[in-house]
């Protein structure tokens, strides 16, 4: 049965018959699809689910609002395993060791730091259950754009949804890093899915190869074909959306 692991108090919970889980940081509920074996992970200013399975969240959900967003550059990345989780359900710091001068990957934030230096919590990003190891083009060049992008969006509208995570390709070789002592998988891409509380939404897909200098517009998919490729419904709440596109505000126009 999927644990709902509560960090600080980011979710309501209204208890009758069946209970109802309220998470801020999901626009219209939070996805359903994932592992029932997941753990659901709750922290100030992210929720994720953690899959048993390949060690890294199967999606992490957030909102980044004008007042979370700072400048990261003069932040540490004190990279912390994650203690609400048992040891062996995700990866820990010792696991990455030489993972970039084998792999050449990154430790990728999925709920990114300089959304969340505007606040006091954005230590919790460095939280190893919120990383993957993303390959340093992806995470440097198409990935970072990305980021800037919904951040640039919040500032202008107020507030943005995120939700992003790993996906994996089964005729893809599976590699692991190298100093694991976990049995897990490297994603081989990436999904992002932006939204506005008016249920607009662009979504994104990447490949874990992608090149330093793609264009992140270029990785715009359509909103169906993410949730197939991932096995979520992003907004089970609300059957009816996307309601529209955001790719002007991402600055994603023809």
């Amino acid at each position: 049965m999927k644990r709902i692991l509560l960090f600080a108090l980011t979710c309501l919970t209204t208890i009758a018959s069946a209970q109802t889980v309220h998470i801020v940081h999901c626009l219209a509920g939070c996805p359903t699809g994932a592992a029932e074996t997941n753990d659901l992970v709750v922290r100030e200013i992210y929720a994720l689910s953690n899959n048993k399975d390949t060690k890294f969240a199967d999606w992490v959900a957030y909102r980044v609002t004008r007042e979370s967003i700072g400048t990261s550059r003069s932040l540490d990345r004190d990279w912390e395993n994650d203690e609400l989780l048992d040891a062996s359900d995700t990866l820990e710091t010792g696991d990455y060791t030489r993972a970039h001068a084998t792999l050449r990957t990154d430790r990728g934030h999925q709920a990114p730091l300089a959304s969340f230096a505007g606040t006091h919590f954005w230590r919790v990003t460095n939280i190893l259950s919120n990383v993957t190891p993303q390959k340093s083009n992806l995470n440097q060049g198409p990935w970072a754009q990305l980021e800037s992008a919904v951040r640039d969006a919040a500032h202008d509208e107020g507030e943005v949804y995120v939700i992003t995570g790993p996906t994996y390709d089964d005729d893809q070789e599976q590699l692991e890093l190298p100093e694991s002592d976990e049995t897990h998988a490297v994603p081989t891409g990436y999904f992002k899915v932006v939204a506005l509380s008016n249920g607009r939404v662009t979504s994104f897909l990447f490949d874990q190869d992608a090149e330093r200098q793609m264009d992140y517009c270029d990785g715009i998919a359509d909103f169906d074909d993410v949730e197939t490729a991932t096995g979520l419904d992003f907004f089970p709440r609300n059957e009816h959306w996307p309601t529209g596109n955001m790719d002007a505000k991402l600055g994603c126009e023809d």
